[in-house]
């Protein structure tokens, strides 16, 4: 999740604006925003003002889906495996959002090129000149009972996200898609309509933990970026979950103002198959009814349809 009006470091930000914190969300278009993250200008601008250029490369996920990871690798992949910028500005400077609050000012045409551009929105109010673009999207799945205890622990920890209340209450507003962003099953689907299509990369969150150094070399392959094999191996070690938790570029730790890290920390565990510790059995045979009923449309099976 992204912060609103962060600028250069992001601490003058922190210091004007933590008064009008509050749990109350905005809706746009029938998704719920907070204000502080996204507005209705914000967000009108990013679906109707914004203007995709070609080479424009973005970087779409649900929430707590792996976006911060993605934002890390592409930088990476740009400065070829030097660590020198991913660890003297903040990602949200170097990837970001285009429904921000600061889009307007951060994606100015003159922006370093390509440009590297963020953004949780659904296909539905996505920007509108995207889609007659050559711009790229690179689409990152994540299993969604993951990125439901993903979630649940970001929004207890989030002062952008309403208190979640108990586990039980968040897996039904979840399933439900009561959350902001909307349902983790109408996005995955809208986004998926455009597989097959040569600007668009699916990746899943399995496939960055199994094979992160195999992740890049495609995703360069994607983007037409030559990296030799020392810049690769620079990019998988410092794109490594372990690194990002520690770099406070990345980790969101500048940010304390936005989050309550004696809650958890922004990045928790990274770990794929932590719902089994959280769902109790009639949880995931609901979980695994809804799942069914709302991707029975879906062509394609994604890793986690294999497990239990």
């Amino acid at each position: 999740m992204h912060a609103a009006g962060e600028e250069g470091s992001g601490y003058s930000v922190m210091q004007s604006c933590s008064y009008i914190m509050s749990d109350e969300y905005i809706s746009y278009k029938g998704f719920l925003f907070h204000p502080l993250s996204s507005n209705a200008t914000s967000l009108a601008f990013a679906e109707n003002e914004f203007q995709v250029l070609d080479d424009d490369v973005f970087n779409i996920t649900y929430p707590k889906t792996g976006t911060t990871w993605m934002m890390e690798i592409l930088s990476l992949i740009r400065s070829k495996g030097d660590p020198t910028w991913t660890k003297t500005v903040p990602n949200w400077d170097r990837v970001p959002w285009v429904e921000g609050n600061e889009a307007s000012k951060k994606l100015d045409p003159k922006s370093l090129r390509p440009r590297h551009i963020t953004s949780h929105l659904p296909k539905k109010i996505f920007c509108r000149s995207f889609f007659s673009s050559k711009a790229k999207v690179i689409y990152t799945v994540r299993d969604p009972r993951d990125a439901l205890v993903s979630l649940y622990y970001f929004s207890k920890m989030a002062l952008l996200y309403k208190d979640p209340g108990t586990f039980e209450q968040f897996f039904e507003l979840f399933l439900k898609g009561e959350v902001p962003y909307g349902s983790w099953f109408d996005h995955v689907n809208g986004w998926m309509k455009m597989c097959g299509q040569n600007n668009f990369l699916l990746l899943t969150y399995d496939d960055l933990k199994q094979d992160l150094r195999g992740v890049v070399m495609t995703i360069c392959k994607f983007l037409g970026e030559e990296l030799d094999e020392h810049a690769i191996d620079l990019v998988v070690k410092h794109a490594t979950f372990e690194n990002m938790k520690d770099n406070k570029m990345s980790n969101f730790s500048l940010l304390s103002d936005y989050f309550d890290l004696t809650k958890s920390s922004f990045m928790r565990k990274g770990i794929s198959g932590d719902w089994k510790n959280h769902f109790t059995v009639a949880q995931s045979e609901r979980f695994d009814r809804v799942y069914q009923e709302k991707m029975k449309g879906l062509t394609g099976r994604f890793p986690w349809d294999k497990t239990d």
